[in-house]
């Protein structure tokens, strides 16, 4: 027992190694996640304290007993069983498949990252773009929404700014899990992403089992209480219009509709803007006629370095007004009664017209939608013609800077003047021709609001 046992080192490391392993799984691994565990509770109990909506328990889960429950759901048992005998592989290959799904789609919401500092960086990175705000919104209407209900924002997706400038409006109303596309699935944008509670899509998948996997993991969250906020049009729109819906998770959630289940209301918000940051990469798309953005990494740093740089040389000025709508709830439940049956399609076509009726008309959009036809205007005429343009709208939700048409007409002007779309010769207001695509764009935005 006392005996000296020599070893090589390289052993004696390895056995080392394995103790320090060993403690830390038992003793200091537990202690730490138990520590985090609390903070996370005493976070999230302040938070609760003034959000109108608190943050349901279903967020709070961990992500791998939220993975587990996911896999062995009866449904995803089933499809598992499906997808294995149809494709003649074991079924423990087609679990594994699954678990890759459920490990891809579960996120792991951190209300520390969420309202610690993705707040902060959405408020902050709204305000120094863009002079933001609020349209149409029946504030009383929104806050005395049922407590209990399960409550989706329905939007337009003009720009990746939307997730941002939601975030940052919807703050004191509650975490919104958005679900994202293939784009945020890059590192190490993909864990901030899913610590924010957001929860990634295929959107190219036609798998039967994956699309199983997302719609059990949709309606989970939707009868735990989720507030989610979705675009039903699918992407980013690439020529300035509304597109029409596409059903999806739409789907998802009106196939999981159950009578004695939890309300669901849907909240249109529609969103506009005198600029569009990825304005050049969609138009280009829209030319082309494909929907693969050519946006290099390079290009983007590049951007925001020029900004940056603006900045602190004293000549950076924001990219105008970017406001935002919230309509009238749209009950899942009268919906139903309606119909007779939860119909994914017309209720899609009738959030997608409450959309079209309160998307905001601000400055460039209204001066692009006098300009896109014609050659030239005479200055003294350009106010004028902004306001009969104001004129043909039957219903539009206007923001209109001091409330003067001529200042919103100058406002704009100078937009569009700083990027070479419209220039001055003398008295006259004139279109660059090459620009002409960049004005039916933003006047795209607001034409359906014309009589």
């Amino acid at each position: 027992m006392t005996q000296t046992v020599e070893m090589p080192i390289w052993f004696f490391s390895l056995i080392l190694l394995f103790a320090v392993v060993t403690f830390a799984s038992h003793f200091l691994f537990p202690s730490v996640r138990w520590f985090f565990r609390r903070r996370m509770e005493r976070v999230v109990k302040r938070v609760n304290e003034r959000l109108e909506r608190p943050i349901e328990p279903f967020k709070l889960a961990r992500r791998y007993d939220m993975i587990q429950r996911l896999i062995y759901d009866p449904d995803v048992s089933q499809a598992i069983a499906d997808h294995a005998r149809r494709n003649g592989v074991p079924e423990n290959v087609a679990f594994e498949q699954a678990r890759k799904y459920a490990r891809e789609i579960v996120p792991s919401f951190s209300a520390t990252a969420y309202f610690g500092f993705a707040i902060r960086i959405a408020r902050g990175l709204s305000n120094a773009l863009y002079r933001v705000r609020l349209g149409y919104h029946d504030d009383a209407g929104l806050s005395a929404l049922d407590k209990d209900a399960t409550v989706v924002f329905v939007m337009n997706h003009r720009s990746n700014m939307d997730y941002v400038l939601v975030t940052y409006l919807a703050a004191e109303r509650s975490a919104l899990a958005y679900a994202v596309g293939e784009w945020a699935r890059v590192w190490p944008l993909s864990r901030l992403i899913k610590a924010m509670g957001a929860y990634f899509i295929r959107r190219k998948s036609r798998g039967d089992l994956y699309r199983r996997v997302l719609a059990r993991y949709v309606h989970l969250a939707t009868q735990a209480g989720v507030t989610q906020a979705m675009f039903p049009e699918g992407g980013l729109s690439l020529d300035g219009k509304l597109a029409p819906p596409k059903l999806g998770l739409l789907k998802y959630i009106t196939d999981g509709y159950e009578e004695e289940g939890r309300e669901v209301l849907f909240v249109p918000v529609a969103l506009n803007y005198d600029r569009v940051l990825e304005d050049r990469i969609l138009m280009a798309a829209d030319a082309a006629g494909t929907r693969r953005f050519r946006a290099r990494i390079s290009v983007v740093a590049g951007f925001f370095v020029k900004q940056i740089w603006l900045r602190l040389s004293g000549r950076f000025h924001r990219f105008g007004y970017a406001a935002v709508s919230f309509g009238p709830a749209v009950s899942l439940r009268a919906h139903v009664k309606t119909h007779g049956a939860p119909d994914a399609e017309s209720l899609a076509k009738e959030l997608m017209e409450q959309i079209a009726e309160i998307v905001p008309v601000v400055p460039v959009p209204l001066l692009a939608s006098v300009m896109q036809d014609r050659e030239s205007i005479a200055k003294a005429d350009l106010a004028g013609l902004m306001q009969a343009e104001l004129d043909r709208m039957k219903s539009a939700h206007v923001h209109m800077p001091r409330g003067e048409i001529s200042y919103t007409a100058e406002i704009a002007l100078k937009h569009l003047s700083e990027r070479k779309i419209l220039r001055s010769e003398g008295e006259r207001i004139v279109v660059d021709e090459a620009q002409r695509f960049a004005l039916r764009y933003y006047a795209n935005s607001i034409a359906h609001l014309k009589t």
